[in-house]
């Protein structure tokens, strides 16, 4: 008897895997995990291309509305909540859905985490401190000064992870590439990974329109409501920091948005660089999608 199936469909923003989940999941008669690390928090919605109320109807999610941005969520939590949730759909399924852009998040569910040396308190006090005080380029520059390999490798513009990277190689010397030993964990399931893509050209237009609407759907108000804590992690996101900068007079609303649209479209393109890099990821344009081709899924053996 073939183990319990996963489908993660992945690929990046705007693209359609929140569609495409919904229908899988559908057909399948199953529930869908979200591999999203923004669409967790409650208090984010516009911005992050949550599912809709309507959407969340149709399907029981996990990951969603799940925390709040007061929250310390990583790729560690997501990993043990979503093995639980996974563990959870297939009591009652024999396969489930994962639909995220989040690669480091679906990396830690497939292949496990490797094991992070200790980081004495002060050491994080300090970064934190003197990120929010001097911003983010001060965080770049340190990495670039201290840890060039993870510069050259790393997300550039995720102060979390940039941060994480700081405090390991001021701990220990060493470079947090060095704690990655890439040895994957074996899973109690099959996990058959998807991933959606189209001309470069087409998904940057839709990644424009979707600001736009964005904006139309209230955006900014729901920015505004979160002026207050525009200091915490989860709101370095964009999106949000951009509009924090409009709120805070730094720039004007039309710079505001097109710089949404210009950071959103390069996150796309780091989005694709990563999941490009897994040969396991079998790609397909939304179009080519068949009904009949969801329900040969379900013989994938690996």
């Amino acid at each position: 008897m073939l183990k319990p199936l996963i489908i993660v469909i992945v690929g990046p923003t705007a693209v359609g895997k929140t569609a495409l989940a919904l229908r899988v999941a559908q057909l399948l008669h199953t529930e869908i995990i979200s591999a999203d690390s923004r669409q967790c928090f409650r208090e984010m919605n516009i911005g992050v291309a949550k599912p809709t109320e309507q959407e969340l109807a149709l399907v029981p999610h996990y990951f969603i509305n799940s925390h709040s941005i007061s929250d310390e969520v990583n790729a560690a939590l997501f990993e043990q909540y979503a093995l639980s949730a996974a563990n959870q759909i297939f009591n009652q399924h024999n396969v489930a859905v994962m639909v995220g852009g989040s690669g480091l998040y679906v990396n830690a569910f497939c292949n496990g985490l490797d094991a992070m040396p200790n980081i004495d308190p002060s050491i994080r006090k300090e970064i934190i401190q003197n990120f929010e005080s001097k911003g983010l380029s001060w965080l770049q520059q340190q990495i670039q000064q201290y840890d060039a390999e993870y510069w050259q490798k790393g997300e550039q513009q995720n102060p979390h992870r940039l941060m994480r990277a700081l405090e390991v190689v001021k701990a220990t010397g060493k470079s947090i590439l060095y704690y990655r030993s890439n040895t994957p964990v074996e899973r109690p399931f099959r996990i058959l990974k998807i991933g959606l893509e189209m001309p470069r050209a087409a998904l940057y237009e839709r990644i424009n329109t979707r600001v736009l609407a964005m904006m139309e759907e209230g955006l900014l108000e729901e920015v505004k409501q979160l002026q207050p804590l525009q200091h915490l992690n989860a709101l370095q996101t964009v999106g949000y920091k951009e509009l924090f900068d409009y709120l805070n007079g730094f720039v004007s609303l039309d710079k505001a948005i097109s710089l949404i649209q210009l950071n959103t479209r390069h996150y796309a393109k780091r989005q694709l660089t990563w999941f490009k890099k897994d040969d396991a990821i079998q790609w397909y344009a939304p179009q080519q999608i068949s009904d009949k081709l969801i329900l040969e899924w379900l013989n994938y053996k690996k």
